[in-house]
């Protein structure tokens, strides 16, 4: 089970990753931009690990507030949910 939520988590990420890379680079053009609600999704369907570190490569959507905050809280959870998950269970 460990092994699979991580490739998930994984997975995700690098979708998070390439969707704030890929905002930026539109963002400088001028272009159609991808929704923040859409960067928030992928980030809560286990892609905040990716999204934080995008967000801080691309130096992307960092004053917004809620990016700062939200997105590194998602990650830690994230990533302790499972080691979390079956001390909550028993």
């Amino acid at each position: 089970m460990f092994k699979t939520y991580f490739l998930l988590l994984l997975l995700m990420s690098l979708v998070c990753f390439s969707l704030m890379g890929l905002d930026k680079r539109r963002a400088r053009l001028g272009l159609w931009r991808v929704p923040e609600k859409t960067l928030f999704l992928f980030a809560v369907a286990l892609g905040a690990l990716g999204g934080t570190a995008g967000m801080f490569l691309f130096r992307h959507k960092t004053r917004h507030w809620y990016f700062r905050l939200f997105f590194p809280l998602l990650a830690a959870l994230q990533l302790a949910l499972p080691f979390l998950l079956p001390l909550l269970v028993k």
